[in-house]
């Protein structure tokens, strides 16, 4: 048999069998499972002969529809609208777009029958969520079929349903033992700040609540009331600032009255540290409100023995109010900066103590062989070594200051009242602010506007001071 002749034979039948890809239909564009996969979830994974997979997508798939249907009133005929008969998913999605179009009216016997537009506007986010979820799992199944169908037709081997569960187990077991936290992050954090968010373009407040009234989308009008109306926008501005000024020295002055006792109980010349450093940390062991309570009672100004004592002593002529004296507004916010402290600095020295006692003896031993005193050594050893590893929390402390409602409204409760401000005292934060404008005075588009403000402001100032951090960028 010549050359010419062995080179005619069908020789390339025989060497496709061991990949086989005829056995998962021979010839199918890539993109045709694919498509199908996005038409009904699985088809596309039948296609490829993967029976097992397809169940698994299509059980998705007919869940959510037998969901739709069975919450639905699909069979009340050809008038189908989606308040009157859509299921949990359209009448959702329909509540989330209009907010209800019938509202209540109030007769004899009670409210009528109607939309309540902010349950339509949480059930809506839910099956906005929901179907965010479920399109996850869509895109897995269209890229699945499209890409496996295409790695046949390349020549690639093919895959049996439990081999390629078995590979998804081994290869991404993290992934799928986490998801379940993943889940529950998306409708116990996600959904409520949604909330918040939309809240904040609508016009729920004190004059148009539900269920009597129907809440409507305002677009920005809520922004523009907080920042071109002049009383909102002075009240907006003077808080802000004040919050600026009070976390930013609630942050200092803790972390040095903490770095200074912890540098203090670690001098050998101090005999029994433990007891002391016990004693320092009582004021953090007690509750927080619990010692904002009581220093409320020691600096009132009518009963309060603060002020009698300073009375007896010859100090003041009359007693100090504190809390309530409009007239001299940063009394008030001294003693929420002494009260903030004493809450705050057992955390920086208990902090800071633990830094210390990892740094290595040597350090000292070689700054004083250079002749380093005992300031030398402070300033070049310890407070680089200690700012390195604290300026994270130092950036957390900050952000818990920003939003620190405990101190500032069972202390002074916002007091004292500023009659340039809307709804606010001299010592309202914006998160006391928020508290007043939502739970006591019923504004809940302007406590969402806020909520929002506060989000940017201080994302944007942890973000910025995280990254510039060493600590961090190492990470």
């Amino acid at each position: 048999m010549t050359t010419t002749e062995t080179s005619d034979l069908p020789t390339s039948a025989p060497a496709r069998s061991p990949r086989a890809p005829g056995r998962a239909g021979p010839g199918l564009p890539a993109p045709v499972p694919g498509i199908a996969s996005a038409l009904v979830w699985g088809s596309g994974q039948l296609l490829n002969r993967q029976a097992g997979k397809a169940a698994f997508f299509f059980a998705f798939y007919a869940g959510a529809v037998v969901w739709e249907i069975a919450s639905g009133n699909y069979y009340a005929g050809m008038d189908f609208t989606p308040r009157s008969n859509g299921g949990f998913f359209v009448k959702g999605l329909w509540g989330l777009f209009t907010l209800g179009t019938q509202p209540r009216e109030m007769t004899l016997t009670g409210l009528t029958e109607g939309d309540n537009s902010i349950v339509l506007m949480a059930n809506g986010l839910i099956a906005f969520l929901t179907l965010a979820l479920l399109a996850v799992v869509w895109v897995w199944s269209v890229r699945d079929a499209a890409r496996y169908r295409a790695a046949l037709n390349a020549g690639g081997r093919t895959e049996a349903s439990p081999a390629y569960f078995k590979r998804i187990w081994d290869g991404a077991f993290a992934y799928i033992v986490l998801s379940p936290g993943l889940v529950l992050i998306v409708f116990m954090s996600v959904l409520p700040v949604l909330f918040g968010i939309l809240v904040a373009f609508t016009d729920y407040n004190r004059d148009n609540l539900p269920p009597k009234n129907l809440v409507h989308w305002v677009g920005f009008e809520n922004f523009a009331t907080i920042f071109a109306v002049p009383s909102w926008a002075a009240t907006f501005g003077g808080i802000l600032v004040w919050t600026l000024v009070w976390a930013l020295l609630a942050t200092v002055t803790t972390y040095a009255a903490g770095l200074l006792q912890a540098v203090l109980l670690a001098s050998r010349r101090v005999r029994f540290p433990r007891v002391w450093r016990s004693v320092f940390l009582l004021p953090w062991a007690v509750p927080g409100i619990v010692s904002a309570l009581v220093f409320r009672s020691m600096f009132n100004g009518q009963f309060g023995p603060v002020s009698q004592w300073l009375v007896d002593l010859g100090l003041t002529d009359e007693r100090i109010y504190w809390f309530t004296d409009p007239s001299h507004p940063n009394l008030a916010r001294a003693v929420a900066l002494l009260v903030n402290l004493w809450l705050g600095f057992p955390f920086f020295m208990a902090l800071v103590g633990g830094v210390l006692a990892n740094i290595p003896e040597s350090y000292y031993e070689a700054a004083r062989i250079d002749g380093a005193g005992p300031v030398q050594q402070f300033r070049h050893i310890t407070l680089p070594i200690v700012q390195r590893t604290v300026m994270p929390l130092l950036v957390l402390s900050f952000v818990h200051n920003f939003n620190n409602f405990g101190v500032i409204y069972f202390l002074t409760e916002g007091g004292p009242d500023n009659v340039d401000y809307r709804f606010a005292g001299s010592t309202d934060l914006l998160v006391t602010w928020l508290f007043k404008l939502t739970l006591d005075n019923r504004l809940y588009n302007i406590g969402a506007v806020m909520s929002l403000v506060i989000f940017v402001i201080v994302g944007t100032i942890s973000v910025l001071n995280l990254n510039r951090t060493k600590a961090i960028r190492e990470l």
